[in-house]
């Protein structure tokens, strides 16, 4: 463990470093979310790297956060790209300088950073470290150089570069990245706020699960109330009468954003109409991504069925009927027989159906 001494606008900080190589490092709840320490202006810094890295690198590589080095901004805070002196690319994330003394932004960063710092998957965003203090607090990811899906989709030229086969990876990343939270963590974790813009891509255009200010943390002795959050075109319809989180809000969440992939567009058009009439004459490749041919492979018309088939049952409205991501992630591994139809006459209803693949329930 190495401490490292620095100054910032006149205070003196410290900054712990951790090596990740021997073991991970999660500060204790009473330390790491004290109200007194933020006001008495503790810092605590964590990293899973070489250890070398001083407070001041992270000023100097960002000029005291120009806007020149700014690549996004969210609801928490400013995203800022950032080259080390090892030439190691990170995104840093800080809070607004007026949010950063509301407890609940206070409480959000906390949340974020011990979510990120007990979890360990290819799908997740990795978190390098963190500044908590009370005039400068931010978080050191890992830089996804496309940055998010929703950019992707947006702009024309990237969507283009997002053939059939990609997009199904990045389907798939994400379903393995939710999996592991719900069914490997203990306890479970639901993110509650899955969208487009929450999942990032990096230089191979793997998909990472980012953004956990909203995380919550399942527990099986507690009725797992709280307040809303999240995005809205990707919540879950029960949350609109009832405040308890379970998995399958985010199972709803990634219902839509599977379909955003494929689509190219938010799908609030299609999901409205699912109840409607007009929806036993909707073909399936009417609602792809017109900006890429439709796909030629027979692989690719199989996969993109079976997502396709699997995000409709994720948009239940009754979420004991939704598909866990257990079994979502199960059915993306398995190889699937020909389809019994040809893709062009395959219509929404079929799949909504589920006349194509059968798909399991928890």
């Amino acid at each position: 463990m190495i401490i490292v001494f620095s100054t910032f606008n006149g205070m003196v900080v410290s900054i712990v470093l951790v090596c990740w190589g021997i073991h991970a490092f999660c500060p204790p709840h009473n330390e790491f979310g004290s109200e007194e320490r933020r006001k008495n202006g503790d810092m605590l810094s964590i990293w899973n790297y070489d250890g070398k890295i001083a407070f001041e690198d992270i000023i100097k590589a960002t000029e005291d956060f120009d806007i020149r080095y700014c690549i996004g901004t969210g609801a928490y805070g400013t995203v800022y790209k950032a080259q080390l002196p090892s030439n190691r690319i990170v995104a840093l994330k800080k809070l607004h300088k007026a949010e950063s003394e509301n407890p609940s932004f206070y409480k959000s960063f906390c949340n974020e950073t011990k979510i990120l710092t007990e979890t360990r998957h290819r799908n997740i965003i990795r978190l390098y470290g963190f500044c908590l203090h009370n005039k400068c607090m931010f978080l050191v990811y890992e830089y996804m150089e496309r940055g998010s899906l929703f950019y992707n989709l947006s702009i024309d030229v990237e969507a283009q570069e997002l053939n059939w086969s990609k997009r199904i990876n990045i389907v798939k990343g994400v379903a393995y990245g939710l999996a592991h939270m719900h069914h490997d963590c203990t306890p479970p974790i639901v993110h509650r706020d899955i969208s487009s813009n929450n999942i990032l891509l990096n230089s191979e255009l793997q998909a990472f699960v980012s953004d956990f200010g909203t995380a919550r943390l399942l527990d099986c002795h507690s009725s797992n109330q709280t307040l809303p959050a999240g995005t809205y075109g990707y919540v879950a319809p029960e949350l609109a009468y009832t405040l308890t989180v379970t998995t399958k809000c985010d199972v709803y969440s990634f219902g839509v954003v599977v379909l955003e992939t494929m689509m190219g567009r938010h799908p609030a058009e299609l999901i409205s109409s699912l109840s409607e009439p007009s929806i036993q004459n909707k073909k399936l490749k009417d609602i792809l991504d017109l900006r890429i041919p439709l796909p030629f492979f027979r692989k690719d018309m199989q996969e993109i069925v079976l997502i396709v088939t699997l995000a409709l049952a994720c948009l239940s409205p009754h979420p004991k009927s939704r598909p866990s991501m257990q079994e979502i992630a199960s059915e993306l591994l398995v190889s699937k027989p020909p389809l019994l139809w040809h893709f062009d006459g395959i219509s929404i209803h079929q799949l909504m159906k589920q006349k194509i693949y059968i798909i399991g329930r928890s």
